[in-house]
């Protein structure tokens, strides 16, 4: 499933593309995405102008003229790319963003558990936003926030800081490495971790993504960026899939364990 890197990587791809150019519409070939999208532009939408292209978790947010966003969520599979006018159509192809400047931004799907949603209201009062955790590269996101959100709970502190209520965009794999780099087994209850190891912990998530981004996003299945191009930060990773390698810390064999149904790598030595 693309993460926030992924998505973050396709965001900056595709906003100088698209933002100050007119949507002229939206061209819907396959209306049943996860929830079923509308084949007619509605009111605001054809011919508004792009003023700016946001992120927010997984979500891209095209916001328009007269205060209409769009909101793209990528789903498992799927990716936008840019092309050209007359590019052929491949296999998934779901809906194109046709813009003035002649070019296309095409959605493609093959699982269909992406969505397009429009709203004219403040995006961030979407039933599917309104509940979103602080982002994890802004200011609101500290180790005094995750230590309060953690006092006095025993869910595995894997589990809390990939709870998109609690922090958005931290998923199975930048939560592994994260955890590997900050020294921190990833079954340890959050609320037994002191502050000064969250304090780390979030410098350790920041790290992790920002270099995931800079990378262009993990390599993982189809995805690739707006560009087509995929991503290289698996070439760096540490923990995630790496079960049974040893670690580049100790030496140990790094252990591979199933927790909440994901894959966890940790090391038993490293990590406390």
């Amino acid at each position: 499933m693309p993460e926030l890197p992924e998505v973050e990587t396709t965001r900056r791809g595709l906003e100088p593309h698209c933002v100050g150019h007119r949507l002229l519409c939206l061209r819907v070939r396959e209306p049943r995405l996860r929830w079923h999208v509308p084949v007619t532009d509605p009111p605001r939408v054809a011919g508004a102008r792009i003023h700016s292209l946001d992120r927010r978790g997984k979500y891209l947010l095209f916001r328009l003229e007269a205060g209409t966003t769009i909101l793209m969520h990528l789903g498992m599979s799927g990716h936008m790319r840019v092309v050209r006018p007359g590019q052929a159509l491949k296999s998934h192809d779901h809906v194109d963003f046709e813009l003035d400047s002649g070019e296309l931004l095409r959605f493609n799907d093959p699982r269909r558990f992406g969505s397009l949603h429009i709203t004219e209201d403040p995006p961030e009062q979407h039933p599917l936003l309104s509940r979103l955790g602080p982002e994890p590269l802004g200011g609101e996101f500290r180790g005094e926030y995750l230590h309060r959100i953690a006092a006095g709970r025993r869910v595995a502190i894997k589990n809390l800081v990939m709870d998109s209520h609690v922090v958005v965009g931290v998923g199975n794999i930048y939560a592994t490495e994260a955890l590997y780099r900050a020294g921190i087994h990833p079954t340890r209850p959050a609320g037994r971790i002191a502050r000064q190891r969250y304090d780390h912990l979030v410098g350790c998530i920041r790290a992790v993504l920002e270099e995931a981004i800079e990378a262009g996003g993990t390599t993982l299945r189809d995805f690739s960026g707006a560009d087509g191009v995929p991503g290289y930060f698996q070439q760096t990773l540490h923990a995630y899939g790496r079960g049974g390698q040893p670690c580049g810390c100790c030496g140990r064999r790094l252990k591979e364990i199933r927790l909440a149904q994901r894959s966890t790598v940790y090391c038993p030595r490293c990590q406390r």
